[in-house]
């Protein structure tokens, strides 16, 4: 089976263009003491890592993390509790763990600091510097679309339409961020299915009820984009029979996975994509994530895996 590691993305418009003004060394926020989690609004919860050098992360119960990218993209640098060689080399392996390496022993130097001197605050921004390169060309939303479709065997410019379903509708980083990129890449030509609702720009419910307030993901699709008429909908099984999309996506194989046996009687499995975002494996009791997507009867797919030993 085709197994690839894949991790979260952040979309581009949150990716800061330049170096913000820093105020502090480390951002208020500490991972797990929740009398830091001070902040209600995305702009807010963003400048908080605008304003500081360093913002601590770590583990949470997988080690790929929203919080990772939202203090990369706010030009801020991630610092890792207990560094980074503890990492599964298949894990996040798009993240630039040896420029990690080097801010971790930074941080460790300065964080008592007071303020930072002029020698520690040139070494802060060229990483910054580096670090923004890097989550602009291989971080964002969007550039996951071509690392997916290509590592499958797809020319990503040759790709007409995309169907994108989901078992589940409810929050799920990895599902959301990667349609995120995919409509941006696509607009109408990737058809999600059932839509996402909170996912569009006018979703017209509470964010602030969604996993995380729907910090980075939610609200992020333009509705240009938006496939999805009512009588767009209702032709999906017959597109599907008559093999009308190019590309089949599963955005999270543990949450389900609809249509799957009209879909498997057209398609080959070389057109098929599943993506597993999952902390671990619920069918190993979250013991492992030797993710059964492994041993699973569609195993000619190509099957990202976020946590992957």
């Amino acid at each position: 089976m085709p197994v690839h590691p894949i991790s979260f993305t952040i979309p581009p418009n949150k990716v800061v263009d330049q170096i913000p003004k820093k105020s502090r060394i480390t951002a208020a926020i500490v991972p797990g003491d929740t009398s830091t989690y001070i902040y209600t609004t995305e702009s807010e919860y963003y400048k908080g890592y605008q304003d500081s050098y360093f913002g601590i992360t770590m583990k949470k119960s997988g080690w790929d993390c929203m919080r990772h990218y939202e203090i990369l993209a706010n030009g801020c640098i991630p610092y890792f509790e207990g560094g980074v060689d503890a990492i599964p080399k298949n894990t996040m392996t798009l993240f630039p763990k040896d420029i990690i390496v080097k801010t971790n022993e930074l941080y460790e130097r300065v964080w008592r600091k007071p303020v930072m001197d002029e020698i520690d605050e040139r070494a802060c921004n060229a990483h910054i510097d580096d670090l923004l390169a890097h989550t602009r060309k291989h971080l964002t939303t969007t550039s996951i679309v071509d690392y997916i479709l290509s590592a499958s065997g797809f020319d990503p410019r040759a790709v007409g339409r995309v169907l994108f379903l989901s078992g589940s509708t409810d929050p799920d980083y990895l599902r959301c961020v990667t349609l995120i990129g995919f409509k941006a890449v696509l607009g109408s030509r990737c058809h999600d299915y059932p839509k996402v609702a909170h996912l569009y720009q006018d979703y017209g419910g509470d964010i602030s009820r969604l996993y995380g307030r729907g910090m980075t993901y939610s609200k992020t699709v333009a509705p240009s984009h938006e496939s999805r008429e009512d009588a767009y909908d209702a032709t999906v099984v017959h597109d599907i029979v008559n093999h009308a999309y190019d590309v089949i996506i599963y955005g999270s194989y543990h949450r389900g996975t609809p249509l799957l046996d009209t879909v498997s009687k057209v398609y080959k499995p070389e057109e098929l994509i599943f993506l597993c975002g999952e902390d671990c494996d619920w069918f190993s009791n979250c013991e492992t994530h030797d993710c059964s997507l492994k041993r699973d009867a569609f195993s000619k797919c190509n099957v990202f895996i976020r946590e992957l030993a």
